[in-house]
């Protein structure tokens, strides 16, 4: 396609009639021309807003930019209401790729109940595979939003599921040919297929109804990076122990075949939480068929420490994520 804006005629056909799922609350919404979106809420709620870009992959981005906002979202407590896209498109994307990855946003936002609200969608030389950048709209009721920053000193931390899912379905779709030098291809498949537990929002929900005092998706720097936010933002320390922390097989023999590190890996469907009674918090988890691992305490003071059996190390700041090495 021509770099500019995506003409009218293809924005009707390959994105507009993508779009399917309406939510009461959205007011104004997507439509030739329209540079806003508006959303009523109710008197005693609260409006939340989250943004994202997805520039890891181009496989699934439709999926995973919805996916990654409303998890977003859905760790703050808020029922995500509605998005709106930056499409930014390299000049050898033609229609029917736009209108595939359309096709993947509306897929997600029928699952999530989600409505896409407006956006914008241009071809540039600026970019050299498809960028979607979300910003996500959600509410919460006044009184019950919950934020990053929630853990106290003396609170149990809790993973849910296991880390480096994201990552590890990432590198085993872009990656396919070079790990079946070593892997077998249902081996790869399983991997491939860890996407399906991407989304948080049972979880958030479980949370939200059992005490949960702060979340955190763990993306971008992989638990270690999600750590250092939770206790930054909350002003604690932390006692961890890595033996706890929950991985799958694939994920371990996919990182040491690329010689990365699975704990500063993309883990987009696993989150971070911190509660009064970790122990209750899992059992409920557990109750709704979501795992869920007690991997340490919120401590007094600034020290983050690792504790791998005998060996005590210090978290670090987050670094690059490791699938960019990739």
């Amino acid at each position: 396609m021509k770099i500019g804006k995506v003409p009218e005629n293809v924005l009707k056909r390959s994105v507009f009639k993508q779009i399917h799922t309406k939510r009461p609350e959205v007011l104004l919404g997507a439509g030739v021309g329209e540079d806003c979106a508006a959303v009523k809420l109710a008197p005693d709620e609260v409006l939340v807003l989250s943004t994202d870009p997805i520039t890891g992959t181009a496989q699934d981005i439709g999926t995973l930019a919805i996916q990654i906002t409303v998890n977003d979202l859905a760790s703050s407590g808020a029922e995500p209401v509605g998005v709106l896209l930056t499409v930014l498109l390299p000049e050898s994307v033609e229609e029917p790729e736009l209108k595939k990855m359309m096709a993947q946003v509306e897929e997600a936002c029928a699952k999530a109940n989600v409505q896409v609200m407006g956006g914008h969608t241009e071809v540039t030389a600026v970019v050299s595979q498809p960028v979607i950048s979300v910003c996500g709209v959600g509410k919460v009721k006044e009184g019950h939003l919950v934020s990053t920053a929630g853990a106290r000193p003396g609170m149990d931390i809790l993973v849910t599921k296991w880390i480096g899912i994201e990552g590890t379905s990432i590198l085993a779709k872009e990656k396919e040919d070079q790990l079946l030098t070593r892997f077998s291809a249902p081996f790869i498949e399983k991997a491939k297929s860890m996407d399906v537990y991407i989304s948080v929002l049972s979880e958030a929900a479980v949370a939200v109804r059992s005490g949960v005092s702060a979340m955190h998706d763990v993306t971008e720097g992989g638990i270690f990076g999600a750590l250092w936010e939770m206790a930054e933002a909350s002003g604690v320390g932390l006692e961890i122990d890595l033996k706890k922390i929950p991985i799958r097989q694939e994920t371990v023999e996919i990182c040491e075949f690329f010689g990365i590190n699975p704990y500063q890996l993309i883990s987009s469907g696993c989150m971070l939480m911190a509660a009064k009674d970790g122990n209750h918090l899992a059992r409920e988890l557990e109750k709704a068929g979501i795992p869920a691992t007690v991997i340490g305490k919120a401590t007094e003071g600034n020290d983050r420490v690792l504790q791998n059996e005998d060996e005590r190390r210090f978290l670090e700041p987050p670094k690059t994520d490791e699938l960019y090495k990739v």
